[in-house]
């Protein structure tokens, strides 16, 4: 029994290791799906559209777990709202705009701040005991992805400049940090129902922001490539990256989980050479190797009292 009972805590985190690469997998993949939705839908369209095709999923394939789910989560409508609002349809938003306002290579080594507010943040917010080897695999795969970002010329990083589009691409970090901070205190409810709710209020928070497009003459309707992004984005960084995240989250905290954030860009770069014939350089590989070795430094290096 005492064997079965130890191995318990393994197991959880095999699966939340397998949830979480799957979810770095899809966000990869978004990375991809952004660029061939350009001039084929307008941004806050497609974040509007995705939000609505994951609520129509949801309502097509689990009705019964929505409604048992629902009397649950009306006493934390508060901390839905917010969640989904800001991690999910504000995130996007930003992290959009940024994109038409910077560089890949800003964008790139800015994504990699997200494990670094998570763990500022879980200190801040619940004392969480956080390592030197933790902090240390954090740089380490923050190395990894500024190669990835600066196409292996790490000296390129000297003559980066912040600009609007770098702000923002901060302050999107900021609010997914937050969000994945907030998962800790998520209400005892199905999983399905909290991602429901969350993405009912990115829906709704979207709306607005389509209707500013709209108004500064940059809304654009979906050709057929742009349906075929949209259904995409919906099926995989929206839906399935969100509930693995999620689960992820439940089973080793915000904190250790933040850091498989960095696989986001290594699994962007091979998807990249796989759908776009983009070429895969030595770089890469490096990349990769450090990006994992930090996640194993910081897996070795959690506190033995902390949850996460």
């Amino acid at each position: 029994m005492a064997q079965s009972t130890d191995s318990q805590p393994f197991q959880a985190y095999g699966k939340a290791y397998v949830f979480l690469t799957i979810t770095a997998l899809c966000w990869g993949g978004n990375a991809v799906f952004g660029r061939l939705a350009v001039n084929e839908i307008s941004p806050m369209l497609l974040v509007s559209l995705r939000w609505l095709g994951v609520l129509t999923l949801l309502t097509l394939f689990a009705r019964s777990t929505l409604i048992e789910g629902w009397r649950a989560l009306r006493p934390h409508w508060a901390f839905v709202a917010a969640m989904g609002a800001l991690g999910f349809a504000a995130f996007n938003a930003l992290f959009y705009v940024a994109a038409h306002r910077t560089t890949a290579v800003n964008i790139g080594i800015l994504q990699g701040s997200i494990p670094v507010f998570v763990l500022l943040g879980i200190f801040l917010v619940y004392r969480t005991k956080v390592s030197a080897l933790q902090i240390a695999g954090v740089a380490v795969t923050i190395v990894g992805v500024a190669l990835v970002a600066c196409g292996g010329d790490l000296t390129a990083l000297a003559r980066l400049t912040l600009n609007s589009g770098d702000l923002l691409m901060i302050a999107a970090c900021f609010l997914y940090a937050s969000y994945t901070v907030g998962l800790r205190r998520r209400p005892a409810v199905p999983a399905l129902a909290l991602f429901a709710g969350f993405a009912a209020a990115a829906f709704i928070a979207s709306l607005p922001l389509v209707a500013v497009e709209a108004s500064l003459g940059h809304f654009q309707w979906p050709t057929r490539q742009g349906w075929l992004v949209v259904v995409l984005v919906t099926l995989f960084p929206s839906f399935l990256a969100q509930v693995c995240f999620i689960q992820g989250v439940s089973l080793i905290g915000p904190g250790r989980a933040g850091i498989f954030v960095n696989l986001v860009p290594i699994f962007a770069s091979i998807l990249a050479v796989i759908v776009l014939g983009e070429a895969f350089e030595v770089f890469h590989a490096l990349a990769l190797l450090l990006v994992l070795g930090g996640i194993w430094l910081a897996e070795r290096g959690k506190p033995v009292t902390s949850s996460g």
